[in-house]
């Protein structure tokens, strides 16, 4: 019987490491396609959204067999419960990637570009936390969890100048004023991703040591 768990555990932790990849890509091709002004590739990116919700819910059916078939013990019992609460997580920043190739789809049609190389900067930062996050989990690492956790701080950091800088770009220079708006909106997309791996990081700290994370 333990065999048997152990393996669908196994499968449990592949599919988590299926749908972390799943999501770094979309992050990736969409501030691809954002700086590109790919709008083919946007729109790609927003329908593979729905594969992100698919495996999202054949991870959920792997935590509820291991719950019903098998009465794991305390520790198997807080690593399904962590995994279950993540793929949320994850489920969301595939939600928010979609979001940042709708808005690269409406700005399209903006004549003019404005340089943001700090959001390039913060999407890899997010990726690193959510990539870092997953392999916590599947490694069963409190050390590399806590590191995702401070590396929070960096996308912050990132945050606050990129919002500093398109507000100076809105009240200085009107041409620019739409398009900065709507690079507002990808740089707190890309902070919420952020939030949602610091989340996943948190969760697996819980899956290790039975502490119940504080929700952002």
């Amino acid at each position: 019987m333990r065999n048997k768990f152990d393996e669908q555990l196994r499968q449990l932790n592949q599919e988590m490491i299926i749908m972390g990849n799943m999501i770094e890509k979309a992050i990736k091709e969409a501030i691809a396609a954002l700086f590109n002004r790919d709008v083919e590739k946007a729109r790609e990116i927003m329908k593979a959204d729905e594969l992100v919700d698919q495996e999202q819910k054949t991870i959920e059916n792997i935590c509820f067999q291991l719950l019903i078939q098998q009465q794991p013990v305390a520790r198997d019992l807080r690593t399904i419960t962590a995994a279950m609460k993540m793929v949320t997580d994850m489920e969301r920043i595939g939600d928010q990637a979609a979001d940042i190739s709708e808005l690269t789809v409406m700005m399209a049609n903006y004549p003019q570009t404005l340089k943001a190389e700090h959001i390039r900067k913060m999407a890899t930062e997010t990726m690193v936390m959510l990539m870092q996050a997953v392999e916590a989990y599947v490694e069963r690492d409190m050390k590399k969890a806590q590191e995702v956790i401070a590396h929070d701080d960096i996308v912050d950091n990132l945050f606050i100048k990129v919002k500093a800088d398109l507000i100076e770009v809105m009240q200085t220079n009107g041409e620019y004023a739409e398009l900065a708006a709507d690079l507002l909106m990808v740089n707190k997309y890309l902070e919420r991703i952020g939030d949602h791996a610091t989340n996943i990081a948190e969760w697996v700290i819980f899956s290790l040591d039975d502490r119940v994370p504080d929700r952002q």
